[in-house]
């Protein structure tokens, strides 16, 4: 990458503008960002960063190869027809829009373009985004290592086809909230057993990390670990009974697939209010 430009100057745009300089991945001077009308915050971005924030389209796109999109989705189709005179076949473009597809995108900007579309999740502000990537046929096998790159800035990256992303959506997009929700009804819980609620905590959230480590480097699935744990006649066995009595896991199944078939009807309904609003500009 020899200069990136962002589009929209969020909470997710500052989560690469961070993982990107703390990899060391681009200069903070060929990073440029810009948005709608906010200067406030550009200036923020530019003091706390060190990065180039401008309305000058024609300084903000010279000499660009990679432009992300990271506007507000509502937004999209005002932000690509205002500078889709600026893009071209030989940039990379990089959507973080949810629920947009690649080919409203083209037709936004009237071109054909080179195109990554993400579903990265809320944990990128910490670098530990479980992101997914789809691409169109026009990304270059060089273009596909710069990704590889760019979403290892803010976590793991796995790459799908674009029809998978509303699953992706469902699980990771949204998983962060079901864990937190997890972690409340925990909370609650301890308090109820007579713990105090800030040590309570501070077990809760270092379990959690144990317990996704030890999924992560062992060679055993959950279903495993969790057996291996449940011994017969103890404390977790009664735990696991009072949640499967429950229908927990039925519940975390209907939760993802629900969120799944919200994001399909939310991105086609986006996606055909932007097709419509893509009038001459």
């Amino acid at each position: 990458m020899k200069k990136m430009v962002i589009v929209g100057a969020g909470s997710m745009a500052e989560a690469f503008i961070s993982g990107i300089l703390e990899n060391d991945v681009i200069d903070r001077k060929n990073i440029w960002v810009t948005n709608n009308s906010n200067e406030k915050r550009l200036v923020n971005l530019s003091e706390r960063y060190g990065v180039q924030s401008t309305y000058d389209l024609n300084a903000l796109f010279d000499g660009a190869d990679l432009v992300m999109l990271a506007m507000k989705p509502k937004d999209a189709a005002t932000a690509i027809q205002s500078i889709r005179a600026y893009l071209s076949e030989r940039m990379l473009v990089v959507s973080v829009l949810a629920g947009v597809s690649m080919s409203t995108i083209e037709a936004l900007a009237r071109i054909p373009l080179a195109i990554v579309r993400s579903m990265p999740n809320t944990s990128a502000a910490v670098g530990k985004s479980a992101t997914a990537v789809a691409v169109n046929n026009r990304v270059t096998d060089q273009q596909i290592e710069t990704t590889k790159i760019l979403f290892g800035t803010v976590g793991l990256t796995s790459f799908v086809e674009e029809e998978q992303l509303d699953a992706v959506t469902g699980l990771s997009g949204s998983g962060p909230a079901y864990i937190y929700y997890l972690i409340e009804a925990m909370e609650k819980s301890a308090v109820e057993v007579g713990l105090d609620q800030q040590m309570a905590s501070e077990l809760i959230v270092q379990t959690l990390l144990g317990a996704a480590e030890m999924v992560k480097k062992s060679s055993k699935s959950a279903t495993e670990l969790r057996k291996e744990v449940t011994s017969p006649g103890g404390t977790t066995e009664a735990g696991i009974r009072i949640l499967e009595e429950n229908g927990v896991q039925q519940a975390f199944i209907s939760c993802i697939k629900a969120a799944t078939a919200q994001s399909k009807k939310m991105g086609a309904a986006l996606s055909s209010q932007l097709e419509t609003s893509n009038l001459p500009y």
